[in-house]
């Protein structure tokens, strides 16, 4: 068995921002070696999260909307008392959508969907460097 790392960083804008890292992922499944395994997409901070969807504008439209409706900006988050900083709904949404993925590898190659894309969301207040670390196990 085989673990191997790869870690890159991507710069966000305020708020949510929605990146498509799908092909960093590929890029460093295919610089591994691994043939069959999983690799597994994490994010560090604890307002932002990994996750896939059809990364299209509808649906980029669609999420934020969707995230703004369950935990909503513009209401009384208890975290704002400790820091101050007004990104109580970022803590949430974040937790909600978790810091991580797993992909299967088979044949060398992320096994997604014709329509799937490997995407963060960093949902914090102001704009970030965030750093993502593949890890990948396997043969």
């Amino acid at each position: 068995m085989t673990v191997k790392d790869a870690r890159f960083t991507v710069n966000t804008h305020a708020e949510l921002d929605i990146k498509d890292i799908t092909e960093e992922g590929r890029r460093a499944v295919e610089e591994s070696g691994i043939n069959e395994g999983i690799a597994v997409f994490f994010v560090s901070g604890s307002t932002s999260a990994i996750t896939t969807v059809e990364y299209e504008p509808g649906l980029l439209h669609d999420l934020p909307a969707a995230l703004e409706r369950l935990f909503p900006k513009n209401i009384y988050y208890k975290h704002h008392e400790k820091w101050h900083d007004g990104n109580g709904h970022s803590h949430t949404r974040a937790s909600f959508m978790g810091p991580s993925l797993t992909v299967p590898i088979t044949g060398g190659k992320l096994q997604l969907g014709t329509w799937q894309q490997i995407i963060l969301c960093d949902m914090d207040v102001p704009a970030r460097n965030r750093e993502i670390t593949v890890k990948m196990i396997g043969e």
